[in-house]
């Protein structure tokens, strides 16, 4: 019987409810390691994780023994209560309910993990909103734009 390979490197987006700046620079790389590990637990293999104070980005290759949303559930899930349990929100934290997800070549893994490292960077020239409308047009998804987000303005 033959072997199967596969490869599936993946790009999950994020934000905080209502896009507020709740993830404190002073903090927020903890979590980002905590959501690495989760990913990790789960048997997939993080490669890039982070973002800025109201939303984060995953870059991380896919096993497809789970559901993405199942993972994505259990990602914001799990931050959300460590988050909580650990004090670092003076306010009430919550993922936003929607997310993005999209799918990189082998060839893209080094520009993909680049541009999640820089987000901060990155959102010096662009606001989330045009990034993430710019992400749903480039891979040519189907969206009404009031429900991609409740963006604050």
């Amino acid at each position: 019987m033959a072997n199967t390979y596969r490869k599936i490197y993946l790009q999950i987006v994020f934000a905080v409810k209502n896009r507020q700046a709740l993830l404190d620079k002073s903090w927020r790389h903890e979590v980002f390691k905590y959501i690495a590990g989760i990913i990790n637990q789960r048997d997939h293999y993080s490669l890039a994780v982070n973002g800025t104070n109201d939303h984060i980005h995953i870059f991380f290759d896919y096993k497809p023994h789970e559901l993405i949303e199942d993972l994505v559930r259990e990602i914001k899930k799990a931050s959300s209560t460590y988050i909580k349990n650990k004090n670092l929100s003076p306010f009430k934290f919550e993922w936003q309910s929607g997310y993005g997800v999209f799918s990189h070549g082998y060839r893209e893994k080094s520009i993909i993990i680049n541009y999640v490292m820089n987000q901060e960077e990155h959102h010096q020239k662009k606001s989330f909103r045009k990034e993430y409308m710019a992400f749903l047009s480039s891979y040519n998804i189907d969206f009404k734009e009031e429900y991609v987000f409740d963006f604050l303005e």
